[in-house]
């Protein structure tokens, strides 16, 4: 199976081993994994803050660098939103203004297949245990996006239960936002601040070494928190435990 590894701007920016992690576990479960080098942002950001216009160009790119392949998979559930969630959205609402139907039908080929990692692995690939190794005690996040907008449910977890020499543990609150946001966290900052705190002290309390979500710009929230108030734990995308072996066990 050839498919398109759709990286997102904060894991190329910020986060890239979670982008090299993705390949090394697909790779390893036999399939073909192409990283097409034009891909930029899909557009979220925009989108988000109110600049909806403006965002059609980069869904349209993303849909003309994407086209061809059988699946694309990232590793952001709140990308993976985007596009499954508000690409058609976009087409409606340009429909609804009377500017055809151009948008909707270059958008809806990609919409379908793009999937989020843990996704693909349960549903498209039909696997739960990746033949992982990591020796740690995890407790999961479920992020927002993944969540709500994908209704990833079970996904994640079935996969980390699976994993060799990891030890669940449940985080209480889990299904309550850790208040990033995106543009949130900087508009409300003090509300977002309360939020992330109150996510890492229930993290704290489960005695886990790692905490783990599927996005790592919540990620990147909750370990900012974990910094400021100098916990011991640390933030792990759910990737880069999936890819992890006994020949080469991740941090």
């Amino acid at each position: 199976m050839r498919v398109a590894l759709f990286l997102t701007c904060v894991n190329d920016t910020l986060y890239p081993d979670t982008g090299r992690a993705v390949v090394r576990l697909l790779t390893r479960l036999g399939v073909e994994v192409d990283f097409p080098t034009a891909q930029t942002c899909c557009g979220q950001a925009h989108y988000n803050t109110g600049y909806r216009h403006e965002a059609e160009p980069l869904a349209r790119r993303f849909a003309d660098v994407f086209a061809g392949y059988e699946a694309i998979v990232t590793p952001s559930g709140s990308c993976g939103a985007m596009v499954r969630e508000l690409y058609p959205r976009m087409g409606e609402r340009a429909r609804a203004e009377g500017r055809g139907d151009t948008l909707a039908a270059v958008l809806a080929p990609v919409v379908p297949k793009t999937y989020e990692l843990t996704e693909f692995l349960v549903d498209v690939l039909g696997v739960t245990d990746v033949g992982a190794y990591y020796p740690h005690t995890v407790t999961y996040h479920p992020t927002c996006h993944g969540l709500r907008s994908l209704g990833l449910g079970d996904r994640p977890r079935r996969l980390l239960e699976a994993v060799k020499g990891l030890e669940l543990v449940e985080l209480p609150g889990a299904e309550e936002c850790c208040g990033f946001g995106g543009t949130f966290a900087v508009k409300n900052s003090d509300v977002s601040a309360a939020m992330g705190a109150d996510k890492v002290r229930n993290a704290e309390s489960t005695g886990a070494d790692v905490l783990c979500a599927a996005d790592n710009s919540c990620l990147m929230h909750i370990g900012g928190t974990m910094a400021r108030l100098r916990t011991g734990m640390r933030p792990v995308h759910i990737a880069e435990i999936l890819a992890s072996t006994e020949e080469a066990v991740a941090a």
